[in-house]
């Protein structure tokens, strides 16, 4: 329910003409401050690029958890026990 009502105000702020300048004026800064910072925002943006992939293979390839059990439970029958 709260994501239909993000959704519906967001795009009637992308609808609004003053929120398209303002979007625009960011994205138009952005890319100044990128090719002002050439060889810096490069490694910043391949950085932001690629560390999703780097942590979504990190999360498949991590080890999985191997349940213990009951560590008693080798204790209840054994074989080599001499009865009387």
């Amino acid at each position: 329910m709260i994501y239909g009502l993000i959704l519906f105000v967001l795009v009637f702020i992308l609808i609004a003409p003053k929120s398209q300048a303002f979007l625009g004026v960011l994205a138009a800064d952005a890319g100044k401050w990128i090719s002002d910072w050439a060889p810096f925002s490069y490694i910043i943006v391949l950085f932001m690029v690629v560390a999703p992939f780097v942590a979504i293979h990190l999360i498949r390839s991590w080890p999985e958890r191997v349940e213990e059990g009951n560590p008693m439970s080798k204790y209840k029958k054994q074989d080599d026990v001499v009865e009387d």
